[in-house]
C-alpha cells in the first residue's frame, strides 16, 4: 500500500494525503502531467476516471468524468492556479455537470499537490483546503477518504515497470478491503486480442475449461448492457466430478477496455458478486486487471478458498498457448 496516512483536520478544514513510491520524483510527476496514465489511477476501482481535457499549466483546466459500474458518470473540474514542475502545482476541484460547468450545490476544494524526493524514491503530499467544517463532513460522508484511499492503491502499478512488474509473474492477487480484491495478469499481446478471448465464445473455448479433464459445453454472450450470460462446465469421460455453471448480466461496456458484469454460480442462491474487468496496453504488453466485489468477507474469504487464483492462472496460462501463440 502506498498511503502512508490520510488526516483530517477540522481545525484548519484540511484533508492530508501523504504517500511514498519507489520511483524517482520526475516519474511520480509524469504520472500526473500525463492524462492517459492519470486515467489509469485517479478514479478508485470501479470509478475509472476519463479526462477530457488536461492542460496543466497555471490559468489551463481539466474536464474529467469518472463512469460507474453501471454506467453513470460523476464529472470533476480542475482549474490549475500554479504549477512548478516537478515540484508541485495547486488547483481549485469543484464538481461539474456533463457541460462543464461547475456544480455550486456540491462542496470544492483548494488542493496542493507536492513532490519530493525521499531515500526510497519520492513522496507525494496531497493537501485539499475547504471552506467550512460542514463542506469537510460532507465530503467525508460522501466516502473522499475510502476513495481516495482506494485510487492511490492503484498507482503502485502504474507507476511499476510492467515488465519487471507483472510479465512472467503469473496471476496476483491485492486484497483491497474486505469486499474488494484485484486480480492482475499481463500478457505480451495486444489488447484487441486479450478482449476478443474474453467474449467471443469460440476462443473462450479454448482456454477457459476449468481443471484439466474438463470441457466448457455453454458459452452463450450478450455483450450489450442489460444482456446475460451463461457458461457451463462439464467433466471429459473418467474425469470425477459434476458440471458447474455461472451466469449474469453485462452492466457495462466499453470495448476494448472494459466489461463490468455480474456473476453468480447457477442453480444456487450465493450472492452474486461484480466483476469489472479492464485492459490497458503499455508498450506491447496488455496488463489485466479484474476488480471483484463481494456481499461481504466471508464471501471473500470463501471464494478465494477454493483456489480460485491459481484456477484463473492455469486458465490465462492456457490462453496464452491456444489463443496468443495460436494466433
Amino acid at each position: 500500500m502506498t498511503v502512508t496516512s490520510i488526516t483530517t483536520d477540522p481545525d484548519t478544514l484540511t484533508v492530508t494525503v501523504i504517500a511514498d513510491f519507489p520511483v524517482p520524483v520526475q516519474r511520480l510527476w509524469d504520472a500526473y502531467a500525463d492524462p492517459r496514465t492519470l486515467e489509469r489511477f485517479w478514479g478508485p476501482p470501479g470509478w475509472p476516471a476519463t479526462f477530457d481535457r488536461h492542460d496543466l499549466r497555471p490559468g489551463g483546466g481539466a474536464f474529467y468524468h469518472m463512469t460507474s459500474p453501471t454506467g453513470e458518470r460523476s464529472y470533476g473540474l480542475w482549474q490549475f492556479t500554479s504549477v512548478d514542475a516537478p515540484r508541485s502545482f495547486e488547483l481549485i476541484d469543484t464538481f461539474a455537470d456533463e457541460s462543464g460547468a461547475t456544480v455550486e450545490e456540491l462542496p470544492g476544494s483548494r488542493m496542493l499537490f507536492s513532490f519530493e524526493e525521499t531515500a526510497d524514491g519520492s513522496r507525494l503530499t496531497t493537501t485539499s483546503f475547504l471552506s467550512s467544517v460542514e463542506d469537510l463532513e460532507r465530503l467525508v460522508a460522501m466516502g473522499m477518504l475510502e476513495g481516495t484511499r482506494l485510487a492511490m492503491s492503484q498507482l503502485d502499478l502504474v507507476l511499476a515497470d510492467l515488465r519487471d512488474y507483472a510479465l512472467g509473474k503469473g496471476t496476483r492477487l491485492d486484497l483491497l478491503d474486505e469486499t474488494h480484491v484485484r486480480i492482475v495478469r499481463a500478457f505480451e499481446a495486444p489488447i484487441e486480442l486479450i478482449w476478443r478471448a474474453h467474449n467471443e465464445p469460440e476462443l473462450m473455448k479454448r482456454w477457459l475449461l476449468g481443471p484439466d479433464g474438463w470441457t466448457m459445453t455453454v458459452c452463450e454472450i450478450d455483450p450489450a448492457p442489460g444482456g446475460a450470460y451463461r457458461y457451463r462446465w462439464e467433466p471429459e469421460p473418467g474425469t470425477d466430478g459434476e458440471g458447474f455453471g455461472f451466469e449474469g448480466e453485462t452492466l457495462h461496456i466499453e470495448a476494448p477496455r472494459r466489461s463490468v458484469t455480474t456473476e453468480r454460480m447457477s442453480d444456487t442462491d450465493f450472492p452474486a458478486t461484480t466483476n469489472d474487468l479492464n485492459l490497458v496496453e503499455v508498450d506491447g504488453l496488455t496488463l489485466l486487471t479484474l476488480y471483484i466485489e463481494y456481499a461481504d468477507l466471508a464471501q471473500r474469504d470463501a471464494v478465494l478458498g477454493t483456489g480460485m487464483v491459481d484456477g484463473m492462472e492455469a486458465s490465462y496460462a492456457r490462453m496464452e498457448d491456444a489463443v496468443i501463440t495460436a494466433g
